[in-house]
């Protein structure tokens, strides 16, 4: 199962993937991503300010068998923090802490 880490761009989920020390971590970002630069590593995510957002992050993590997602962003977390509970529905774990 992997791990989610949003702001793939920033400096700070560079450094957080680097202390969980996983194999299975996705870098995410719904900035402007270089197309080069996506891979199964690291992939463009909906944005924060679409209506369907969660529903759209929730497809995106039973697709990749994400199970823990470490939100970086404000306004990602925002978002995500209500609806919790439907990704607890899933076995799904959101993480805001780091914010």
């Amino acid at each position: 199962m992997s791990i989610l880490i949003t702001s793939a761009m920033s400096a700070k989920a560079h450094s957080l993937k680097n202390q969980l020390n996983n194999n299975d971590i996705i870098l995410g970002d719904y900035h402007e991503v270089p197309q080069f630069m996506l891979s199964a590593k690291l992939m463009g995510l909906p944005n924060p300010a679409s209506v369907s957002y969660a529903h759209q992050m929730l497809t995106l993590c039973l697709d990749n068998s994400i199970k823990a997602i470490y939100v970086l962003d404000s306004n990602e977390a925002k978002q995500l923090v209500e609806t919790k509970q439907l990704f607890a529905e899933y076995d799904i774990q959101i993480n805001t802490d780091e914010i």
